[in-house]
């Protein structure tokens, strides 16, 4: 799949678009729009998945070109910086790339521009922690009046903890302390914890308006992320509180959201076709979790696994390796798949190829 999605995605391998180092929206030249910046992210972490689980020169290969393409492409970049976007959770999700690009090279130019980016134009946009009504909380996007979401805080904490576990492999992480990451990581997931989160359920919601209102919309990468920083933050402190929370958000999902037979909603377009892969992706980490009790492990572990079976036996054309978003019905050999879904159905495979074997 993760080779399908480069033969099918990656625009440079069509004739005519050789300088095209960019995923493309659709699959085989359907859609080549370029004014969505966040999957590009997710497409990288996707090419970095396969090169930890390979180390195979042909994905590292994709990583200067990506370099190239992907702020070339940006649809809002600035003229000093084409990194730049209007939505903050779009450079969030391009900064964990970046951080996980680092991560499995060791090259210090992808860490150094995440840490620019979260520095200047992330962090940036949280609080004031005075101002009513929100009291905190990083901002949606730039250009509007301010909304606190949960897409910009979850990934928001997640980058300022993982900037904070890689701070000791670089020679020049900055200036910045590096304790100043993981008490900022720690406020952003309080803030999201204390507005945006229902501990009776484990749901979380999407945002915060302007007027300090809470849209109740419930998505699987809100709660994905809010699991990974849970997560991360348990296993750098110890307490046992964040392990709790993303357990209990994780069986909402499980629980109440998996009602398609015991998976989750069909999604084959937009951007919502990637929901449900950015909550593989989390949970996947979490299903892993040695202190997890062995029932909870044993629930997680089964469920991780029957998505991907479904998926695999049903939702995967086994000729093209494209899975479009529908669970249950594979896309023809000549169908369009959207960049979106495809994305979610490799984030799940790729899951499956980290999950540890089912504890006795």
């Amino acid at each position: 799949m993760s080779r399908s999605l480069i033969k099918h995605f990656w625009g440079a391998n069509f004739e005519g678009h050789e300088g095209r180092y960019y995923f493309n929206y659709g699959s085989d030249l359907s859609n080549m729009t370029t004014n969505h910046y966040w999957p590009q992210a997710h497409a990288m972490d996707v090419v970095v998945d396969a090169y930890q689980r390979t180390s195979d020169q042909f994905y590292l290969d994709y990583y200067p070109l990506w370099w190239e393409g992907a702020p070339k492409y940006n649809f809002s970049g600035r003229d000093e910086d084409p990194w730049w976007n209007v939505f903050v959770d779009d450079m969030e999700w391009i900064v964990l790339a970046q951080l996980r690009m680092f991560e499995s090279t060791g090259d210090e130019q992808y860490f150094t521009k995440a840490t620019q980016m979260y520095n200047d134009w992330i962090w940036t946009n949280w609080g004031p922690e005075n101002e009513a009504p929100w009291y905190g909380g990083i901002t949606w996007k730039t250009d509007v009046e301010k909304t606190k979401n949960a897409c910009s805080n979850g990934p928001g904490a997640l980058v300022a903890v993982r900037i904070y576990s890689m701070y000791d492999k670089v020679s020049e992480p900055g200036n910045k302390a590096k304790e100043a990451y993981l008490d900022e990581a720690v406020k952003i997931y309080s803030w999201l914890k204390a507005n945006l989160y229902d501990p009776v359920e484990g749901k979380v919601y999407d945002n915060m308006d302007k007027n300090g209102g809470i849209n109740q919309a419930i998505y699987t990468y809100n709660q994905g992320t809010f699991i990974g920083a849970a997560h991360e933050l348990y296993k750098i402190t110890g307490e046992r509180q964040y392990l709790e929370d993303a357990i209990m958000a994780s069986n909402y999902v499980i629980d109440h959201m998996s009602t398609n037979n015991g998976v989750l909603a069909n999604s084959n377009s937009g951007d919502g076709g990637l929901f449900n892969g950015i909550f593989f992706r989390y949970f996947v980490r979490l299903v892993n979790e040695p202190d997890l009790d062995s029932s909870t492990h044993g629930k997680f572990h089964n469920y991780i696994t029957k998505s991907a079976t479904v998926m695999a036996e049903n939702g995967v054309n086994q000729k093209t390796m494209l899975y479009g978003g529908d669970w249950w019905n594979a896309p023809a050999d000549d169908d369009p798949v959207a960049l979106t879904p495809m994305l979610t159905g490799c984030m799940l495979a790729e899951a499956m190829c980290v999950l540890k074997p089912l504890r006795n």
